[in-house]
């Protein structure tokens, strides 16, 4: 199944997925830089024919810088600062993707938000069993 490019950052029911989580505001926008990333990814190793894992930083950038959800108004810098969160996307996913016990290229977006939501609670864990 090819998937349609998207000139959205993300999908209602995307956004919809990500504000249902118990995370704070930043844990919230890294989930959404990796469901973009995921969704990204997925179409930049349809389009070379590998899997994501094989996928070089250049060939990423390329996509990136390409992205019609990313043109309007958005300055040469900001797609390079933008390509370097998605590119560290990668870690996250591959994290959630070992969880899932799944290729990347099989996560779901309920299993990146989920592994985020998880991840945003161990670190709120470990900052509240900390001595003051």
């Amino acid at each position: 199944m090819a998937m349609q490019p998207n000139t959205e950052f993300l999908t209602p029911e995307e956004c919809a997925q990500v504000d249902g989580a118990l995370m704070t505001s930043q844990d919230k926008f890294a989930t959404r830089v990796a469901v973009y990333a995921l969704r990204s990814l997925k179409q930049v190793a349809a389009q070379h024919e590998t899997t994501i894992a094989h996928l070089k930083p250049a060939q990423i950038e390329d996509w990136v810088y390409q992205d019609e959800s990313l043109q309007s108004g958005i300055d040469r810098e900001f797609r390079r600062f933008f390509s370097r969160l998605v590119l560290s996307s990668l870690k996250p996913l591959q994290q959630a993707a070992q969880v899932a016990n799944v290729p990347i290229e099989a996560l779901t977006i309920q299993q990146v938000v989920a592994w985020f939501e998880r991840e945003a609670r161990v670190r709120l864990g470990e900052s509240q069993t900390e001595p003051s």
